[in-house]
């Protein structure tokens, strides 16, 4: 009798539980900053059917990419996504001959593990990973590029007094219409088709659905550009003309992602932007409605896990910023909602998660062991109430950039600068107020800067990062 009242709390501490393995589907976006969610607090954006998943399932409030090796933070994340490996661990095996010798020869790579516990393995869309996709998966379908090839006129716009070159609804030039139907819509059929094929198996599915959307070059149809009409497209509350630290931390208006928009940078550009950036969020939610629909007239949402998250934020005109190469919430956090059975309806969890503890959950769901290279860690046990919290989040950009998050404080280090910045997430959601700026309270926030350097300090040993912080830059 006991030893059965033990295995039940086991099996209450691991989470939710549903007979025999669910089928586990990952739909990933790219660019796709946490907030830009209508049920999740951004009244102007429509997106009903990421509002069904966060109705029908649990959202992470604070989920994170831990940074970049170099500007094109993507590859990191997913990286990061396919060994399982912390930042500067996967920076190390970052080259073909690493990844094929380490991991993929060795069965290491996520969807090759969750191949070993007898999963059917599917994927289509974006992947920007030095590793062969028809290696690792059973099925692959449209292997994506890391963007949707883009034209000079799509960069430096609008300016004032001129008129707009770009049309984002323009199919001539290709771009997310390459091949004669958007990418969104393609990943679109593609999943349809393989929840078709997995409907004839016996096997449960693992299926990686990568949307290109909403990454720039930000393309959709007219119906989809005609909800956002630029005059009615707010603001942001911390736009600034310019970040003025922009060059130091490698940010610079030449930057790929910086130069979409003119400098210094006006209201009417960054409204343009957002609300370009807003149809193609909203046409790629239309495509997931297609997806989730088909779950349910196939019979298979009963018994499919779901996670919905994207490899990193993006800043579209906060703090002056337009891409994601920095340490602030709008381009470091990211939406990251499960839904299925056995998981809480409608409910949020606040405690910090990596958006790759995808993971060890999905290896958990499926009754896998988690290998020891795996770094990150299962969400399973805050589903069932019972995690305990990350003591803290760590963020990187190259060298010229680092971040830690501890008990609603965030500390940025610019190493070039010789500067620190300190905000109170708790109380300054937008990170507008820098307490280190601050005459009043400035003594008390430079101690407390000093306790986040030193945890700083442990992560980066931890992450496998070797750059030293000076106490200095936090005076």
């Amino acid at each position: 009798m006991k030893q059965i009242l033990a295995l039940f709390l086991m099996i209450g501490l691991a989470g939710p539980v549903v007979a025999g393995k669910p089928n586990v589907l990952f739909i990933f976006a790219d660019d796709m900053t946490y907030e830009a969610i209508h049920s999740l607090g951004m009244d102007e954006i429509r997106t009903p059917n990421l509002d069904r998943l966060v109705e029908g399932g649990t959202t992470f409030t604070h989920a994170y990419n831990s940074g970049a090796w170099h500007g094109a933070v993507c590859v990191a994340s997913r990286t990061m996504l396919l060994t399982g490996r912390q930042l500067w661990h996967a920076n190390r095996v970052d080259n073909k001959k690493a990844l094929q010798e380490q991991f993929v020869d060795r069965g290491r790579c996520w969807s090759q593990l969750m191949s070993a516990a007898g999963y059917e393995t599917f994927m289509s869309g974006k992947w920007h990973v030095k590793a062969d996709t028809q290696q690792i998966f059973d099925h692959v379908r449209h292997e994506r590029p890391g963007m949707p090839r883009s034209v000079k006129k799509a960069y430096n716009r609008p300016l004032e007094g001129q008129e707009d070159p770009w049309d984002p609804t323009d199919t001539s030039i290709g771009g997310f219409w390459e091949g004669g139907k958007h990418w969104s819509e393609v990943l679109g059929d593609d999943a349809l088709e393989f929840l078709g094929m997995a409907k004839k198996t016996d096997k449960p599915f693992f299926m990686y659905m990568a949307f290109n959307a909403p990454h720039d070059p930000r393309q959709s149809p007219q119906e989809f550009v005609d909800m956002y009409p630029v005059e009615k497209v707010k603001v942001p509350e911390n736009f600034r003309e310019a970040y003025p630290y922009r060059d130091q931390i490698g940010c610079p208006h030449k930057l790929r992602d910086e130069h979409l928009a003119p400098m210094p940078r006006t209201k009417h550009s960054i409204q343009v932007h957002r609300g370009e950036y807003y149809a193609l969020i909203t046409h790629m939610d239309a495509q997931i409605g297609r997806v989730l629909d088909a779950l349910e007239a196939n019979g298979q949402a009963a018994n499919t896990q779901i996670v919905f998250t994207a490899d990193h934020g993006l800043a579209v005109g906060r703090h002056g910023l337009l891409g994601k190469q920095n340490m602030y919430e709008h381009s470091v956090r990211v939406p990251f909602i499960v839904a299925g059975p056995g998981v809480p309806k409608g409910e949020k969890r606040e405690a910090p998660v990596y958006l790759q503890d995808v993971i060890p959950t999905a290896l958990e769901w499926a009754g896998a062991k988690v290998p020891d290279h795996i770094q990150f860690e299962s969400v399973l046990p805050h589903l069932a109430g019972k995690g305990t919290p990350r003591k803290s989040i760590y963020g990187a950009y190259m060298k010229v950039q680092r971040a830690v998050t501890v008990d609603g404080y965030k500390l940025i280090v610019y190493p070039k600068v010789g500067k620190s910045r300190l905000y109170h997430l708790a109380e300054d959601p937008f990170e507008m107020t820098d307490l280190l700026e601050q005459k009043e309270g400035r003594a008390k926030a430079v101690k407390r800067a000093k306790q986040l350097l030193q945890e700083l300090r442990r992560l980066e040993a931890d992450m496998g990062g070797d750059l030293m912080l000076d106490e200095a830059w936090v005076q």
